[in-house]
Order: C-alpha cells, then structure tokens, then sequence
C-alpha cells in the first residue's frame, strides 16, 4: 500500500504520504524492521508516532486532524473494537475523507449474524459513515486474498493429498485479489480524477469456483486433484463444535457463497484496464513445485 500510494503520489505536486506507527517501531534497531523504515523514508514517507490501541479516540483524532485522507490498514488484529474506534476517531478529527479497512467481502449482502462475527462490526462502521455528512468515505471490496485461498491452514487446498475441498459446492464462486494488487489499485482510487466519495468499489483480481481452483491447480502442478464438497451443514456443524474457531468461520461464510463473489467485469480494475494477477497467475508464480 504505501509503496503504491508514494509512487502515486509522485504525480500529484504538493501530496505528501505519511504513516502511522508505534514510536518503538519508528525507532527499532532489530535489522528487519529497520530496513522496512529505512526503505520507507527512501521513498519519501514521513514517519507520524502513534498507537492504535493505546491511544484514546481524541488522541487519534488529533493525530488524523493534520490530514485530508485516511487509510486504515491494521485490519482486525488489534481486534474487534478496533474499526469502530478508528472510524469513530476519523470523523471526530474532521478529516475530509475516510477509507476504513473493509478491505475484503461485500458485508451488507453477507448482513448481520453471519458464522463469522466480526464482520457484524464491520457493518456498524458502515452504517457510522453513513450517518454523518461531513467525512467523505471510500470502502474497498476486494473478496478473499488470492493467497488466502492456497493457505495450508484454510484447508481448501490441500496440497499434501492433492485435494480441493469446496466450500458449499464446487460451482461456489469465490473473488480473489493479491494484497501487492489491492494496494496498487487502492492508490490509484485514492488519486482517480473523478474523486470516489461515498461509494464502495469493487476490485476482482479473478472471480473463480472451487471446481476452477481444481481444474487450475492440475493444469499448473500437472497431475490430479480429487474434488471434495464440504457442504453448508457440514460446516456449521463444525463451528457449532468449537465456536471460537475463526477459520472455521470464514469456511462457513464463505460456503455460504453471499457477499464473497461479483464479476470481475464491471469492476475498478476491469474499467480501467488494469492488468491484476490472476488465480492461475498466482499459483503459476507461487506453487510450481509443489
């Protein structure tokens, strides 16, 4: 993201990219940490200290008030209050506008009380933005990253035994973007000429079925993959078995098959013609060999 926004950024005179970070982090001496800062002051970003978690709304809001855009992109590690607490600071700092981290699947198609908890959250911040007239806001729908997809611990794909296991059928579709893709198109929406405001957009690096995943990994790794269905019951079932479990609630939602999928024409990227990374892209540059 902040690679992009700084190359971005390069052709609009007098913007300026800045990022949010714990001043331990700013100022670490363990050699990978430093060399990620040392390369983002070498490309011009200017360094703002902060905590997302242990700073107040005020504080935050403070921070965000010498701004005219906000991205947020600590995701929902910090945990679930945490999207609320920086959409609430944003528009509480009066910056113009406000892109939260939604960067994912289309939570209003999905609504509310979905296996997958988290997102109820991601909608309060949604109906938030929506209530107020002064903070412009821009969401990025992306679907899953591309990578999630193949992630041993998803257990879609599972290379050991030559098997993808569908989420709810095998003709479930699935939207797939590469975070290096997200980040490129993120900066290119930020800078569009036609100033986004609030809308969301949507991006598709592919827009795939499970059955297509198969049918890709044998034409990528050349031998056969067994298709298994991992249907809608059988995954609540598991979930209700260990209800914390948060991979379990994203096979569940994403079986489901609501909110998790739209063309790709149409689509930011498809408009504009700009080249993204396929599925079998993907698995061409990372899987070969395995």
């Amino acid at each position: 993201m902040l690679r992009n926004l700084a190359r971005v950024a390069a052709r609009a005179p007098g913007s300026t990219v800045s990022v949010l970070l714990r001043a331990s982090t700013i100022d670490t001496q363990v050699p990978e940490k430093k060399a990620d800062i040392d390369e983002l002051r070498s490309l011009g970003i200017q360094m703002v200290a902060a905590d997302l978690v242990n700073d107040s709304i005020d504080q935050l809001a403070d921070v965000f008030s010498r701004f005219d855009t906000v991205i947020g992109c600590a995701g929902m590690v910090a945990g679930r209050e945490t999207p609320m607490k920086l959409a609430t600071a944003a528009l509480r700092s009066g910056v113009k506008r406000y892109f939260p981290w939604q960067f994912g699947v289309d939570f209003e198609a999905i609504g509310r009380g979905s296996p997958q908890d988290l997102f109820d959250a991601q909608l309060d911040v949604r109906e938030l933005l929506r209530s107020q007239d002064k903070t412009e806001w821009v969401i990025i729908s992306t679907g899953m990253f591309t990578s999630f997809m193949f992630e041993p611990a998803f257990e879609v794909v599972d290379l050991e035994t030559d098997t993808v296991n569908a989420l709810g059928s095998l003709d479930t579709s699935v939207t797939l973007t590469t975070p290096d893709d997200i980040g490129a198109l993120t900066a290119e929406i930020v800078f569009y000429e036609r100033r986004f405001r609030n809308e969301i957009v949507y991006l598709s690096g592919d827009t795939v079925t499970y059955g297509q995943v198969a049918d890709i990994l044998e034409r990528v790794l050349g031998r056969p993959f067994k298709r298994n269905v991992w249907s809608v019951p059988y995954l609540l079932d598991a979930l209700a078995k260990d209800p914390t479990h948060h991979i379990k609630k994203y096979r569940a939602v994403f079986a489901q098959g609501r909110g998790v999928a739209w063309p790709k024409a149409g689509t930011f990227n498809d408009r504009e013609s700009i080249e993204v990374t396929t599925a079998e892209q993907w698995a061409r540059d990372n899987l070969k060999g395995k």
